[in-house]
Order: C-alpha cells, then structure tokens, then sequence
C-alpha cells in the first residue's frame, strides 16, 4: 500500500455518512420501502462491498448517495455537508466534481474511442486540452490500455470496455467511486481482473470506493462487507 494510501487509513477521516436514510415510493395506492432508516459512514480510502439479491435496495443506495435522487428522510452527508442542503445545481457540481461512476453496462459512447471517452467528464469539467492529454494517457495506461486508445468500445472485449469505465471513472480525480455490478457483464477470470485493478487504485488514489453486487465472490476484495435485505443494511454479513 502507498505511503498516500496508509496516511488516509491512519487518520480516518469520515467521508461519507448516511443518516436514518429512508426511500419511500408510491405504487397505487401502496407505499413500496426500498431503503428503511438506513445508517453508514465511510472512511476517506475505504473500500466496501455492499452484497445482496435483486431488488433489495442496492441501487436504490447507490441513486442516493450519488445524489441522483432524493431521499424520503433521512439524509446523506459527504464530507460533512448534507446533500439535502444543495440545489440541483450543486449536486450536478458535487457529482462531476467528486464522484466517479461505473455502471454494469459499461455505458460507454459508441461513436468515441477508448481514450474520447475516457477523456469525457475532462470536457465537461472545462480542462485545458494539454492537462486532458496528460490525464488520459496516464489513466490509460494505470488500467493498463495505453495501446488501446484509438479503439472504439464494439473492438474492445468486455474486460477491456469495464477497464475503460473505470478510467472514465477516475480521470477527474474524484474522492468518491461507485459500481453498480461492475463484474455483472464478465466472466469470472475476467471479473477477478477487473477487481484486482479496482482493489489497486482504490488503494493507490485513495478514493472512497462502493461496490454494489449480488455476487458473493466480489466480497472478497473489499476492506469491509455490508449485506443489504429488504431496504436495511447488516454490516459484516452476506458473505
């Protein structure tokens, strides 16, 4: 582990808090739970694999940490400040700024290559067209497709597309990482691969790392494990 990655786990700088997070959504004349006063914290570097079946409110977390939805109660905190605070313009700031994404889709654009969509969030963030270079070739090559950048993502294996996202996910430096099943898409060889790189620059950048997955292997690779059941997480079980 870095010397950047110890000082982050050494100090324990709380990053991320969910408090008594609660998702309530109307079905008719039913009222559906999807999370249900739903309390975590994550360190600064932490790296947490939340694991459970379809449909118990993995997702569902993930759209509210993210900020890409709101919760019915409770809040979410990143860095001490609480998301229900921000308007819809600070969190699109707080989301292009600090979290990174990675979808088990891939989610890539078709029309770019490896490199123009890796290099994507850059342009949204306006970075000058030398830095976005820099950035691109360096992150290619962490992820290990410095050779693939011309590629487009129909003459990239799965594997290859998966790293790509990840480079998507990390180029702007975020403090915060998630993946919604990123192994869904992957065999199981490929699956380790894409974990092991994710387990090395999680260390190595020290980002706050969540892992969502119905897959029990993927647990394995985390620093902690949470189990999440009918909208309510149970830390350490569901391995």
């Amino acid at each position: 582990m870095s010397s950047d990655s110890q000082f982050c786990h050494e100090k324990g700088l709380a990053f991320l808090e969910a408090r008594s997070l609660t998702k309530t959504y109307q079905v008719g004349s039913s009222a559906v739970h999807a999370l249900q006063s739903v309390n975590f914290t994550a360190m600064q570097g932490d790296f947490v694999v939340i694991n459970g079946p379809s449909g118990s409110g993995k997702t569902t977390f993930l759209n509210l940490i993210s900020a890409i939805d709101r919760p019915t109660q409770g809040e979410v905190l990143i860095q001490g400040v609480s998301t229900n605070t921000l308007s819809e313009r600070q969190l699109a700031q707080l989301r292009k700024d600090k979290i990174g994404l990675i979808f088990q889709s891939f989610n890539l654009i078709p029309v770019l290559s490896a490199a123009e969509n890796a290099e994507y969030p850059l342009l949204l963030q306006r970075l000058p067209k030398t830095e976005r270079a820099q950035r691109v070739q360096a992150i290619l090559s962490e992820v290990g497709l410095a050779d693939l950048g011309k590629r487009r993502p129909n003459e990239l294996s799965g594997g290859q597309r998966q790293r790509i996202a990840i480079a998507r996910a990390l180029i702007t430096r975020p403090k915060l990482v998630l993946a919604d099943e990123p192994t869904a898409n992957l065999d199981s060889e490929t699956g380790a691969q894409v974990m092991d790189l994710m387990r090395r620059l999680n260390e190595e950048h020290c980002v706050v790392l969540l892992v969502v997955t119905h897959d029990p292997e993927v647990a394995r690779y985390a620093r902690r494990q949470v189990r999440i059941r009918d909208g309510r997480l149970m830390e350490g079980e569901g391995s």
